[in-house]
């Protein structure tokens, strides 16, 4: 295409000046010969007039009207005459030829006169008949012809000519200057195209060279030639593309090496992620054994009777262990969205139902700090997931109580314009965040002004966790914030119609019954400690407990009459074994589909989905001692 251009480029500047030079010439010829052709004919008929009225001076004047007639017939031999009249100086004819289409003029002058018709296209010419005179007197005599007397005018020749044969001859004229200026121009263009190639060549070889090279083609070389316009720029082509395919080839080693490393790094690196990721499982797995175990123990201590000083040991361990629970419940949110094992279960529900579960939970809270806590009523229907939802704004509402130290805390929910969308709003009157924080307190363990990890400041997760559940919902979050004047966190959610009322279970109702006395529980737990701590706390509940450290003695339980309301198992048990093959075969061996639940240390996305597709609750350690007797109280209604 550059070429292309490039080429008629050339050609039309080759072939501008040509044209110009050809069309001038060409007027000029044409200008000079129409000129020149109309001189010569009105030249040639005027002669032949002067001829033709010196042979009639002899027949006017002798009155030999057949020799005029003679000489008007022989004069129509001329191919341009339509008609010849001869006439005496009265104006009467004397002899005539050719048709005579034109009025004879009233007066007749003594001097020659041309007239053009240009209606009838022809031209009449009047050419006076003078007497000849012979001078007799001496050449030599000086004032010979001084006095002489006038020439008597004997009668006039009128012609009429035809123009057109004359205006054929100029049409020829024409034709033939407009065959020289196409000619003219042929040539110029044959010399310019010629010329243009000798040009155009080294051009367009250059440029597909260049196009080459800036196709990647670094190996490609301009041909030197001989005579060659453009052989330096060609040279310093090739000089250049040899300087771009060696730094090309430099570039692909390093490149290649630089990839090489990074591979190597990178698998480096994903040795010391699962390596990590090995130890954290195995840490967490161990580390949620004795706090689990350690919180059914306290929370079993504290139904006991003490002194003051015992209460106050038993509330310090209870507040450490419900600390431990926090940290270990908010990595496991992390672990759980980051392996996007967290269901998301969206519907129509009323959002004042999440507000009324919110004002309960958290008024008697904000009271107790000294501040109001206002939510607002709100009868819009939203599409969310309602339990995830309260979890948002449980965070948010929990954070700006505690950064909040007087004032209020207002939740919040708007209607959009257009009724499709609404805004959940979360105020606050707290110390707010200055606007270099506020991308960064999204971050997992990003805290502003706690470089000492003080506990009663939060860890630093519940906004981060705030900001990828909101993300899972397909919820847009948005914060605005001022340093000394509070805080504005707005989540936007879709808007519907109302419908049947949901049943919702777990944070957004409690409809379990509190007694479970009575009921018959099989615990299948390896480690010692855990079970015998869930077995004193199930027992001060009033439920009988049957333990069993593997599933060969939970089985034989079974085969010895043992008739379990509820199974509770552990998933990690002794050798291959694991809860959820635990708790199949004894609903095989009770002949029963006994209502089961399992309780593990591992937080691996993995056994979430096994769990879920086998049926089963799974509850992470350390369990909280009030949700383990909720789920045991929707379990049993199944009994």
């Amino acid at each position: 295409m550059v070429v292309r251009g490039i080429r008629n480029r050339i050609l039309l500047a080759a072939m501008l000046p040509v044209s110009l030079v050809a069309l001038f010439l060409v007027a000029a010829f044409l200008f000079i010969g129409m000129g020149g052709t109309e001189e010569a004919h009105e030249q040639h008929l005027r002669s032949f007039a002067r001829q033709l009225a010196a042979s009639s001076e002899y027949g006017l004047f002798s009155g030999n009207v057949d020799h005029l007639q003679g000489l008007a017939h022989a004069a129509m031999q001329e191919p341009m005459l339509r008609s010849v009249v001869i006439v005496n100086p009265s104006g009467g004819i004397m002899a005539s030829a050719g048709q005579v289409g034109y009025k004879m003029p009233a007066q007749l002058s003594a001097q020659e006169v041309l007239v053009h018709d240009g209606e009838r296209g022809t031209v009449l010419l009047l050419q006076p008949i003078v007497l000849g005179q012979l001078a007799l007197h001496d050449l030599f005599e000086q004032g010979a012809t001084a006095g002489a007397a006038p020439t008597p005018v004997l009668g006039h020749v009128l012609l009429e000519l035809s123009n057109e044969k004359f205006q054929i001859k100029q049409q020829q004229l024409l034709l033939l200057g407009l065959l020289l200026g196409l000619a003219g121009m042929l040539l110029g263009g044959l010399l310019a195209v010629r010329l243009g190639q000798r040009v155009i060549g080294p051009v367009a070889r250059v440029s597909r060279l260049i196009e080459r090279i800036g196709q990647g083609e670094f190996g490609a070389r301009a041909e030197m030639r001989a005579q060659d316009p453009l052989r330096d720029l060609q040279q310093a082509l090739n000089r250049m593309a040899e300087s771009l395919e060696s730094g090309r080839d430099e570039m692909e080693r390093r490149i290649a090496q630089a990839t090489q490393e990074l591979r190597e790094k990178k698998e480096e690196a994903e040795l010391a992620t699962r390596a990590k990721s090995r130890f954290l499982a195995a840490a967490s797995h161990d580390l949620r054994q004795p706090t689990h175990a350690l919180g059914l123990f306290v929370t079993r201590l504290g139904q006991l009777t003490h002194d003051a000083y015992a209460i106050e040991l038993i509330a310090n361990m209870d507040h450490a262990v419900q600390a431990m629970r926090d940290l270990l419940d908010a990595l496991l949110d992390i672990s759980r969205l980051d392996a996007g094992a967290v269901p998301v279960h969206l519907q129509a529900f009323a959002i004042d139902d999440v507000f009324g579960q919110l004002r309960t939970e958290l008024t008697l809270v904000a009271a107790n700090k000294g501040l109001l806590l206002r939510i607002r009523c709100c009868k819009a229907w939203v599409l969310s997931d309602p339990v995830q939802l309260h979890r948002i704004l449980l965070n948010l509402l929990s954070n700006a109580i505690r950064y909040t130290n007087e004032g209020t805390v207002l939740l919040s929910c708007r209607v959009k314009e257009g009724g499709r969308r609404a805004w959940i709003e979360v105020w606050d009157t707290g110390i707010g965040i200055a606007p270099e924080h506020q991308e960064s307190i999204f971050k997992e363990f990003y805290q502003v002004d706690n470089l000492a990890r003080e506990r009663s400041k939060g860890l630093g997760l519940g906004l981060n966790i705030v900001q990828r559940t909101a993300q899972l919902l397909g919820h847009s979050l948005q914060l605005c914030s001022r340093p000394g004047q509070g805080s504005r966190f707005r989540i936007e959610v879709p808007l519907t119609v109302p419908g049947d009322v949901v049943d919702r279970r777990g944070p957004m109702r409690k409809d379990s019954p509190d007694d479970l006395a009575g009921l018959v529980v099989q615990v299948i737990e390896d480690d010692a400690l855990a079970r015998a701590g869930l077995a004193n706390l199930l027992q001060s509940w009033g439920v009988r407990v049957a333990e069993a450290p593997s599933l060969a003695l939970a089985l034989e339980q079974v085969q010895k009459g043992l008739r379990p309301d509820l199974i509770i198992s552990d998933y990690r048990l002794p050798g291959q074994e694991n809860g959820i093959e635990s708790v199949q075969r004894l609903r095989q061996a009770a002949a029963k589909e006994i209502p089961a639940c399992l309780i593990s240390g591992n937080t691996d996305p993995d056994l979430m989905q096994a769990a879920k597709e086998a049926g089963l609750t799974l509850m992470h350690k350390p369990v909280r001692p009030a949700k383990l007797r909720s789920l045991m109280g929707r379990l049993a209604q199944r009994v």
